[in-house]
């Protein structure tokens, strides 16, 4: 059974103001829970705080379809916050999700 109010449950997020690169329109971007290694010269803590440059520098590696560094400095301040949301929430343990999550 998948737990539809865990934070990787809900991995998409769906861009208020879509990427474009040439005829290429990016309106969702899907996250995926990053590996030890994906988070290599990201201090865990900045993520966890959202710091801007911490979320930028990962999104890149988790993401599909694929953005770049620079497709993630161009997004809206408010998708970027959503994507850091959902990368915070990768990072909690099973116990910790299960807290936080609202009671259905």
């Amino acid at each position: 059974m998948t737990d539809t109010t865990s934070p990787l449950a809900d991995n998409t997020v769906t861009l208020d103001q879509p990427i474009t690169r040439g005829d290429q329109v990016i309106e969702q971007l899907t996250l995926r829970k990053p590996a030890a290694g994906e988070l290599r010269g990201i201090a865990l803590a900045e993520l966890l705080q959202l710091d801007v440059g911490a979320i930028i520098k990962l999104l890149p590696r988790i993401t599909t379809p694929a953005i770049t560094e620079h497709d993630a400095r161009l997004m809206d301040p408010a998708d970027l916050l959503d994507a850091g949301g959902k990368i915070a929430g990768f990072l909690l343990k099973k116990a910790a999700r299960a807290e936080l999550s609202p009671i259905a």
